[in-house]
């Protein structure tokens, strides 16, 4: 019964056109995400220095 409630609550959602999910990165902090990684840079370092999170970071693919 929960999960008809819950996928209910999420068809009503997409139909007055809520986007889902996690937001997109910007395609200019992917790529300074993509530079910093490339020379070296650690995950949390790059993350303080954009002012995202640590899981940007790792969730933007690598090249």
């Amino acid at each position: 019964m929960i999960r008809e409630r819950v996928n209910a609550g999420l068809a009503t959602a997409r139909s007055k056109g809520i986007k889902l999910g996690r937001r997109k990165v910007k395609p200019s902090v992917e790529e300074e995400i993509h530079e910093l990684r490339q020379s070296g840079v650690g995950i949390l370092k790059i993350g303080k220095t954009l002012g995202v999170g640590t899981s940007v970071v790792q969730r933007v693919p690598g090249r």
